[in-house]
């Protein structure tokens, strides 16, 4: 006879077939009220049920034959996990229930469900760890998804910094707190070895009662399970992991297993299983190499502020009572050094000259700001001689020409000295655009020297122009990113010497801090968005003595020496 398959009709005649008694899965039929009629042996053996018995256990079952559910249902019964199939009720009002043995399914799906999980965690890792290349945030990050999906809280802890460890911990209200800790790294089992990259002891090698309590903290009452994991970094250890789970009852009651909704196991105490410490040590690997590349970038950077401060121009100051004001712009948005300096350099003693030094390295970028270092490091180096402008230039030259580079450099030098109200200059030009003097009353003229690049000829020429600047006089020294920037209305035309000699005629009697500034508003607007060389310039000045006029700037005013 060929056993009939669920819901086929007339299955409260099978009761007293041989056949059904031997199904391979739980069979039983119960009436109206209540009561099973019916058992084939295997249910009898499975279930908690008996033919004559009301049905009362398990009690999923009991519930849904008491509500008459239509659908498939399913839980537990001992250690197994069934589902139920409900048939059409008999002319006695017999429903036979087939059951199913669904426990490898389920255990199938759960395990699905807890790699998809893990996948969702690892990729959330990997989008938030790789947004930021900023150290303390990747630590946040680490110890905020751990606290989430791994465990009760976590803490990271990086190799000692000092005296004391930097430690970023979360707890169970997702808020991450960075502290710098005095850790005694022998108090917690595996944190010594992790923080030199060994693998990790198991967890249950580990006492939670004896942990230390900047580990096992107040708010997380009983720890339960503590897990210390490596943060393998790019060649060294980036760090520690460390997970605690409070002490809880985990598992399902005979309602029936839920969705996998985290990564947590069933079983009690909280504790991790291997599996878990398999996956926390994926997701360890992965927030090392974040923490890592983000500890490296933050020593780069270091290292390159540092080395930049040397490069960066230096702060404007009043030099020997002459007033002076100096602006830099790199060609780039984003750069802060480039191809043009300058340097200001006091007189050594109190009659002497002070130094004043603008240059314009051939190129951009940092390539050329390299270049520039070793320039201003020279004229450092041969200041004792700066009264003689001829031959600082030749030093650079030879300096230059024995540098493994192809790239030269144009200066202007500018000694100056102040002589009662007038300030007196010598001023010479190396391939440089001439500095050009702006008089109180207007007049724009260019000094009158001249001279050949530096780093091109095994010779260098120069003629030097000695200028005399009287009280409200100024002289501007520029580099050719000035005039050299390209835009106006068509966008391809320079702006030119002659037209910066028409604007810089208005700007007689300016302070110096307001002649710069003009100088580089027009140029920039002048270029707009299009491309610019690097600009530099330097305003020097004769104080005045009298207070300017309302007309003009330009008229008489009250003696204020």
């Amino acid at each position: 006879m060929t056993e009939p398959t669920p819901g086929s009709g007339g299955l409260h005649e099978l009761a007293s077939e041989p056949n059904w008694k031997n199904a391979p899965h739980p069979v039983l039929s119960v009436d109206a009220a209540g009561v099973v009629a019916h058992a084939n042996d295997v249910a009898r053996l499975m279930l908690p049920v008996r033919p004559g018995e009301p049905l009362t256990e398990p009690r999923w079952l009991a519930r849904a034959h008491a509500e008459a559910a239509n659908g498939p249902v399913r839980g537990v019964a001992g250690a197994r996990i069934f589902e139920a199939c409900r048939t059409a009720a008999d002319s006695g009002g017999h429903t036979v229930w087939w059951l199913s043995d669904v426990t490898e399914a389920q255990r199938l799906a759960d395990r699905l469900a807890v790699e998809r999980a893990r996948a969702l965690v690892l990729r959330e890792a990997s989008n938030e760890l790789l947004s930021s290349l900023n150290l303390e945030r990747c630590m946040e990050v680490t110890a905020r998804l751990a606290a989430r999906h791994l465990a009760d809280a976590a803490l990271v802890i990086m190799p000692k910094f000092g005296r004391r460890h930097p430690v970023t911990y979360c707890g169970p209200d997702g808020v991450a707190v960075r502290e710098y800790l005095a850790v005694d790294t022998a108090a917690l089992p595996g944190l010594a070895e992790a923080l030199r990259g060994f693998p990790p002891v198991p967890s249950r090698w580990i006492d939670p009662a004896a942990a230390p309590g900047w580990v096992a903290r107040r708010e997380l009452g009983e720890a339960g399970a503590i897990v210390v994991i490596a943060l393998p970094g790019h060649g060294v250890p980036a760090g520690a992991l460390v997970l605690v789970r409070r002490r809880a009852s985990c598992g399902f009651d005979d309602d029936g297993p839920g969705p996998a909704e985290d990564l947590e196991p069933a079983g009690g105490g909280g504790g991790f299983t291997e599996d878990e410490e398999a996956f926390a040590r994926l997701f360890a690997a992965r927030a090392g190499a974040a923490i890592s590349a983000a500890g490296l970038y933050a020593e780069q950077a270091s290292i390159t502020d540092t080395l930049m401060r040397e490069l960066l121009p230096p702060k404007t100051q009043r030099l020997d009572g002459v007033e002076l004001a100096a602006r830099y712009r790199p060609s780039g948005s984003r750069e802060r050094i480039g191809g043009d300096f300058y340097d200001l350099h006091p007189a050594a003693e109190p009659e002497g000259e002070a130094l004043v030094v603008l240059g314009d390295v051939c190129g951009k970028g940092l390539e050329a700001a390299v270049l520039t270092g070793k320039i201003r490091n020279t004229l450092q180096a041969v200041l004792p001689m700066a009264d003689d402008h001829q031959r600082v230039l030749g030093i650079l030259n030879e300096v230059l020409l024995n540098t493994d580079t192809t790239r030269y450099v144009t200066l202007a030098l500018a000694s100056v000295r102040r002589q009662g109200p007038q300030v007196w200059l010598r001023l010479t030009s190396a391939g440089h655009p001439p500095p050009l003097i702006i008089r109180v009353g207007g007049e724009v003229e260019a000094a009158a020297t001249r001279g050949s690049l530096i780093g091109a000829l095994d010779k260098v020429t120069s003629v030097t122009d000695t200028v005399v600047l009287e009280p409200g006089d100024t002289c501007l020294l520029y580099t050719d990113g000035i005039t050299e920037a390209r835009g106006g209305p068509l966008g391809e035309e320079l702006f030119g010497e002659a037209r910066l000699r028409r604007e810089l005629a208005g700007c007689g009697g300016m302070p110096p801090e307001a002649v710069v500034e003009r100088v580089h508003m027009l140029a920039s607007q002048w270029a707009g968005a299009g491309f610019h060389d690097d600009m530099a310039t330097i305003a020097i000045t004769a104080p005045r003595r009298v207070h300017l006029s309302a007309v003009g700037g330009h008229g008489r005013g009250r003696f204020t020496a």
